[in-house]
Order: structure tokens, then C-alpha cells, then sequence
């Protein structure tokens, strides 16, 4: 943060500490005719106090509650309310609920959320969802936000051409659950089940198999998404049964598109019977925006307006982000097309999410001092590019030329259209970043650096610059070409329809590679993987860095990187293919698995088995680890009755490869402990991710991510890393019906590449209680 940004903070925070910014937004304690109502009443449990407002209101105030920009219902004290606010990776205005200006002219902007996934640091997006929350109830506190925050996107990263793939944690299940529970626990301040109260309110998004925007003639708004039930249970409904069931998030957003015909927001089965009876969400269920117009006017689910305004009440939809409910309700109800019983129940939804944030408990809270002064503080900030640090990638390191010397590397060329870029480090679903720190201004810190864009922006058209970015790499100790993509290329909106770099960009690099004096160091920024082919196998690029879109601090992050300051610790979090498999593969096909009968190859590392750019899981480190297995089960007895399984016979089940559906078992004993010493064997001290998979006895299934665990080691030493799994959750399948399953016989643990560890599941034939 630069000197003047410091100033102006601490300038606008003394000024805001002499008065509060926000009325109270409702049982104001001055308001001498609503003070006293038993809704108002802290003393009184939280469903007594929902149920007392919903039984004062209207038909029509009720109604007037169901969307986005809530009306006041100014004879009860209550204020307006617009429920929508964004914190993907930093309080955003994208959504109405955020203004910047004033005591808040910006706030900490992270790294996007596939950058972030990429240091497999639990932990770590804990700790960020955190520092948003605080940022994000400072402002409220002053006016500026709302406490109800639609993030994290935690959609499965399917296929590689997705616009929005950078905002969500990869491609893996068990990483994307891992990364929602975690980052929805720093947001809402770990609040458990029950009532417990919020910091903010998280909202998992886009409820369910919701991976396409605007490709080759399909669209988000008319797509239908047709799934198997096996598809539906072990990969794209994962992430968002951890939200609810692990991380007790607040909200759930169902999705714009139509799953096996029915609109997601439509569907009592998504909604009513999975999320809310299943799953048991305690909070609220609300649509993408426009999502109950889209199902009506370009979906044309229903004949009537109030037809569809009924089916997403009565399927469990609480609120609509859109007019469309305000508009169309009270036909519904006039017409007895849904009840307002109904209705009061979608309202106790959303108040009782209201009241766990504190907003009926007048002025006072346990977060009422927080101000502006917790915004772009210099704590925040140093987690920002401590962040960018971890998630980025070093993909290729021929002979060690990273890092680079600030002795022997004194004049650093930096070349490329993302070279001093700002705006594009952050991503899409930003706010106003307290200030940004370039590739250009970070490396210039560590070296003088001669700088040349090469392309006029990353479409690069032309290869009219290029003799300028060849002229500067001859003369200088060592190139930089910081090249990618940016939100005109991948976006919300926007798929690509290439993996291939933008316009000219690969000449650019090769003619640079060809012409640099030193070493030549490919630093790519992206959300999607790029077929970088002709780099990884040109021995004239000496290294490649993947980081994302690294953030507000992401600049800084690249030269430490660069030069050692930081030691890249990133792994992939998706597999980067090559541009053939585009070429043969549809986005509209949702199938995970590979049909070779049909010459479908199959979606991400768990089931693709072809040729790769760089494998799920790819980063390497400027030092080297070793891992050893100290301990494991070699077998684990599963309990069981008899008729729960084809045969009574065990040797007979474990040549059958009989399995056991988890409902039919004590999962609460099935806990698996692992422990494994991760030494570092280099010269300079670093972090590993051990990376733990499983492949079931079945040969259809294949090798998947159950658990990983991020350590750092200092140069010489050694630290036991403990791993704990549970079969039921980690090691089950699903069958062809959803339903998952334990194999019993042996599973093969994967440590890694290099260690292999078999544990055998037995049934255990006994009496118990299921």
C-alpha cells in the first residue's frame, strides 16, 4: 500500500470514528413504537422472534420480501434490505449491495479462487475468509455493504474452456469441498448448526451442474444439463453437500440452467428434498439473478407467470435475486396456486438468517467497532500477497534457472502484453483493490528492467512490437515474458474456443526465446489451462510460472518468485489438455466419465487418461522432498449385516468385489489414520502438498483425490504429516443410481507418485445399528 493510500485511510478513518454510518436496521432502540415488540426481544429464541414478524406483515409486505431489494416495512421499524453482495476473493461491487467511495474507497483484493486453490492450503483460504468477513462488516457497518455475501463458487471445473473457471477451486471434488468448507467457516466465523449466530452470510453458488455460459450456440440461460445420477453424486453436487453439511453455510444459489430437463430453480427434488431435507440447510435458497424470469420467458417452463412463480416457491426457493416474484406472487396466491403458509415459510428462511447476523438486535454486536481502519489494513494486505505466493506455479526448471540472481541477473527485460498489468491480476468478481503492485513495478524492485509490451493487449493482432521485445531480451541478463489472458478472452459470459494462446503470442515468445541472451522465464496468467506445448518442450524457455490471476499484490508475488524471496509451493488444480481434445469434445456433454465406444475421452484427471499439457497436481519447488509412510491399516473391518451384502461368504464377496451401501454401515468407525515424514532434501527450506488418492478394487473406477495436506520444511529437516479419512465420505463410490458404496477388498493408496500403500476392506458380520 502505497504511502498516500495509508494517509487517506487513516484520514477518512478518524473522520468516521465521530458518528456511526448506519442506522440501526431495525429495533432501534430510539424508536419508541417498535422497541418494544417481541420480534425485537434478544432474549427470546430466534424462531419465536421470526415467527412473531411474520405473523404482523401483510400478504403484500410479505411478498415484497421474497427478492433481492426488500422493501421496508417502515410501520415495524424494518429497513430496506438488498441481499445482494459478492466476496469471491475481497469484498466486490459487482453485486447492488456494494459501494465503494468515501471511508471506503477499496478493499483487500486476494488472488482468484483458482489461484488460491492452487496452494492446497486449507488453512489459508480460512484465513482469507476471515479477513472478508472483517472487511466486509466494517463496511456494512458504515454503510457501504450488505451482510449477506453470494460467495464462493464452488462449481466443478469440467471442461477447461469455461469462462468462469477461474472462479472456482479446480476440477477435483474432494479440493473444491475441501476449499468451500473452508473458506465458508472464515467467512461466517465457523458457525455451526442451530442458530448460531454469523459474521456475514456465505451463499455456495451455482446449484447444480452449472459449467457453461455462451459456447458454439448453447447458453447458460436455455442449456439443459443432462446428467447421470452417478455424475450427480460423486462429483458436481459434492462441493455443495460439504457447504451445508460440513461448513453449516447460510445460503444456497440455485442455477440459471435446467438439470435432466427441470429448471434448478424449479425443482422440488434439487431443492426441497436434497439441499433442505437431505442435507438440512439452515438458511435460505435463492436464484441466480433473473433466474425464475429465465425459466419462464426463455425457458418457457411454465404457460403462466404465477405458474412459475409457484413452482420455485412450493420446489424451496426462499428468494429471488429479480423482480419477478414481487411481481407475479400474489396472482399465484390469488389464484391458489401457492398457499401463503408457503410463503411464511420461505420468509422464516431468510429473517432467521437476518437475525443470526445480528441485523434485529438494534446499534450494539460483537462487530459493531469494526470501521474503516479494518479495511486494506497492512495485515490484510501482506495476506494478499503472502496468498498469490502459494498459489503460484512452477511448471518447468531446466537446470535450475529459477531463481534468478540478483547478482549475475542485474538488467531484466520484461516483456509481454500482461507484463504491467493491474486490472487483469484480479480477476473477475473484484471490487476497487487497495492499490496493485505490476509484474513490471515487482521485478523492478529486485533489478533494472527494460520493459516492452511486445503485443498491443493479449489478443496480440500484430507482430508490429515484436522487434522491440527481441532487441531488449538480447541485451539483457535475463527475460521475463509475463504472457496469458485476461476477462476479454475468459469470462462470465465468455468461454473460449481455444486452448491455445491468444492471436500471436506464441511467435512472440519463441522469437524472444530465440533472441534472449540469459535465461528466458514464461510467467503465464490465466484462469483456464493453456496449451503451452511449444514452450514446454522448447529448451530455449528456460522455466514457466502458472499464477493465475494472482491479485492486488500479485506483481510483488511474481518477483519474489523470481528471484527466491519465495518458494514456489502450487500444484495445479486442474489438468491442462492439450488443443485436440476441444477439438473432439463437446462443452454440452456433462458425461465425467470416458465412453470409448463412442470415442469420448472422458472429463479431468479422474477419468481423462490421454495425453496432458501438465497433469493435475503438477508444481515443482526450488528444493526437493522425500516422503516415507510411517503408518497405516492394512485392513479395516467394516460392519455389516448379513443381507446388506450379496453373499454371506466373505471369501465368496471379496472375489465378487461385493460392495456395502454407507447407509448400511456405522460410518462413525470407519475413521483411517495415516502418518508420513515429509523430508526436504534441498537447500532451501520450502512447502509440500502430500497429495493422497484412492483407486477402489473395481476396474471401471479410477485413481481420485481423498485427502492432502499442505507442510512447510525447512532445508534439512523432516516433519510427520498425520492424514485422516473416513471410508464412508473418501473412499465410498457411486453406483450407476447415485447411491454411494464401500468396496469391500483392496484399495490401493496413492502417496503422491512415488509411495503405495493397499488397505483391504472386510466385512464384519454383527448386529448393528443403522
Amino acid at each position: 500500500m502505497s504511502q498516500k493510500y495509508f494517509i487517506l485511510i487513516f484520514v477518512l478513518a478518524f473522520a468516521y470514528s465521530g458518528e456511526s454510518r448506519r442506522q440501526p436496521f431495525a429495533c432501534d432502540p430510539a424508536n419508541a413504537g417498535t422497541r418494544n415488540l417481541r420480534f425485537c426481544k434478544t432474549s427470546l429464541p430466534i424462531h419465536v422472534r421470526v415467527q412473531d414478524l411474520i405473523g404482523r406483515l401483510t400478504l403484500q409486505e410479505k411478498i415484497r420480501l421474497l427478492v433481492n431489494n426488500a422493501a421496508p416495512v417502515e410501520r415495524l421499524g424494518v429497513s430496506g434490505y438488498e441481499w445482494w453482495s459478492e466476496a469471491l476473493h475481497g469484498v466486490s461491487n459487482t453485486g447492488y449491495g456494494v459501494k465503494f467511495g468515501g471511508a471506503f474507497p477499496g478493499a483487500t483484493s486476494f488472488p482468484q479462487v483458482i489461484t488460491t486453490a492452487a496452494s492446497f492450503n486449507a488453512s489459508l483460504w480460512e484465513e482469507i475468509g476471515r479477513v472478508v468477513s472483517e472487511e466486509g462488516r466494517a463496511m456494512y457497518n458504515g454503510g457501504a455493504a450488505g451482510l449477506t455475501f453470494w460467495s464462493p463458487n464452488v462449481n466443478i471445473l469440467r471442461d477447461p474452456r469455461w469462462g468462469r473457471g477461474q472462479e472456482t477451486p479446480g476440477e477435483d471434488p474432494h479440493l473444491v469441498a475441501q476449499y468451500a468448507v473452508s473458506y465458508v467457516k472464515g467467512l461466517q466465523g465457523g458457525g455451526g448448526s442451530g442458530n448460531t449466530r454469523l459474521k456475514v452470510a456465505a451463499c455456495c453458488k451455482h446449484y447444480t451442474a452449472y459449467d457453461l455460459d455462451d459456447w458454439n450456440g448453447y447458453d447458460r440461460f436455455h442449456f439443459n444439463a443432462k446428467v447421470s445420477m452417478q455424475d450427480l453424486e460423486d462429483t458436481y453436487n459434492v462441493p455443495f453437500k460439504a457447504c451445508v453439511v460440513e461448513g453449516n453455510v447460510a445460503s444456497v444459489m440455485c442455477s440459471y440452467n435446467q438439470i435432466n430437463g427441470k429448471p434448478s430453480c424449479a425443482d422440488p427434488t434439487l431443492l426441497r428434498d436434497t439441499i433442505r431435507s437431505q442435507w438440512h440447510l439452515n438458511g435460505y435458497i435463492v436464484s441466480d439473478c433473473d433466474s425464475v424470469g429465465v425459466l419462464f420467458e426463455k425457458q418457457h417452463y411454465t404457460r403462466y407467470p404465477e405458474d412459475a412463480a409457484a413452482a420455485t416457491i412450493k420446489a424451496g426457493l426462499d428468494l429471488d435475486c429479480g423482480p419477478f416474484l414481487a411481481i407475479h406472487t400474489d396472482e399465484a396466491v390469488r389464484t391458489g396456486k401457492v398457499s401463503e403458509l408457503e410463503i411464511n415459510n420461505a420468509l422464516a428462511n431468510t429473517i432467521t438468517v437476518q437475525m443470526r447476523l445480528g441485523m434485529f438486535d438494534g446499534p450494539n454486536g460483537p462487530y459493531a467497532n469494526l470501521g474503516p481502519k479494518d479495511v486494506c489494513s497492512p495485515a490484510h494486505q501482506q495476506l494478499a500477497l503472502q496468498a498469490a505466493r502459494e498459489g503460484i506455479v512452477l511448471l518447468k526448471n531446466i537446470g535450475r534457472a529459477l531463481p534468478l540472481s540478483t547478482q549475475r541477473h542485474r538488467t531484466v527485460a520484461v516483456i509481454g502484453p500482461n507484463s504491467d498489468a493491474t486490472l487483469t491480476m484480479i480477476g473477475n468478481y473484484a471490487g476497487v483493490p487497495c492499490g496493485y503492485i505490476s509484474p513490471l513495478q515487482g521485478i523492478s524492485r529486485y533489478a533494472r528492467t527494460v520493459h516492452q509490451q511486445g503485443c498491443m493487449g493479449v489478443a496480440c493482432p500484430g507482430n508490429q512490437k515484436f522487434g522491440l521485445a527481441e532487441m531488449a531480451a538480447r541485451h539483457a541478463d535475463a527475460t521475463v515474458l509475463v504472457m496469458g489472458l485476461d476477462q476479454s478472452i475468459e469470462a462470465e459470459a465468455k468461454d473460449r474456443v481455444s486452448l491455445l494462446l491468444p492471436g500471436h503470442q506464441q511467435d512472440l515468445i519463441s522469437r524472444v526465446a530465440m533472441a534472449s541472451k540469459g535465461p528466458v522465464v514464461l510467467v503465464l496468467m490465466s484462469g483456464g489451462p493453456i496449451d503451452v506445448t511449444f514452450t514446454k518442450n522448447d529448451p530455449r524457455v528456460s522455466a514457466i510460472l502458472w499464477v493465475g490471476y494472482p491479485g492486488q499484490a500479485g506483481g510483488a508475488a511474481i518477483a519474489d518468485v523470481l528471484f527466491g524471496a519465495a518458494n514456489p509451493g502450487g500444484k495445479l488444480p486442474m489438468t491442462w489438455y492439450p488443443q485436440d481434445y476441444v477439438a473432439k469434445v463437446s462443452m454440452a456433454n456433462m458425461d465425467m466419465r470416458a465412453n470409448p465406444t463412442k470415442g469420448y475421452p472422458g472429463r479431468t484427471y479422474r477419468f481423462y487418461k490421454g495425453p496432458t499439457v501438465f497433469p493435475f497436481g503438477a508444481g515443482f519447488s526450488y528444493t526437493r522432498f522425500s516422503q516415507h509412510l510411517v503408518s497405516a491399516p492394512i485392513t479395516v473391518s467394516v460392519p455389516t449385516l448379513h443381507s446388506h451384502l450379496v453373499s454371506n461368504n466373505t471369501t465368496t464377496l471379496m472375489k465378487t468385489k461385493a460392495t456395502l451401501r454407507t447407509i448400511h454401515t456405522n460410518c462413525e468407525s470407519l475413521d483411517i489414520d495415516m502418518h508420513i515424514d515429509v523430508k526436504n532434501i534441498g537447500d532451501m527450506d520450502g512447502t509440500h502438498t502430500v497429495l493422497i488418492f484412492s483407486t477402489p478394487p473395481d476396474p471401471t473406477e479410477t485413481k481420485q483425490l481423498v485427502a492432502f495436506e499442505k507442510v512447510h520444511v525447512v532445508a534439512g529437516a523432516k516433519q510427520r504429516v498425520k492424514i485422516n479419512m473416513n471410508a464412508c465420505k473418501h473412499l465410498s463410490v457411486a453406483d450407476e443410481y447415485g447411491v454411494r458404496r464401500i468396496y469391500m477388498g483392496e484399495h490401493k493408496i496413492h502417496v503422491g507418485d512415488d509411495l503405495k500403500h493397499s488397505i483391504t476392506f472386510q466385512p464384519s458380520f454383527e448386529e448393528i445399528k443403522v
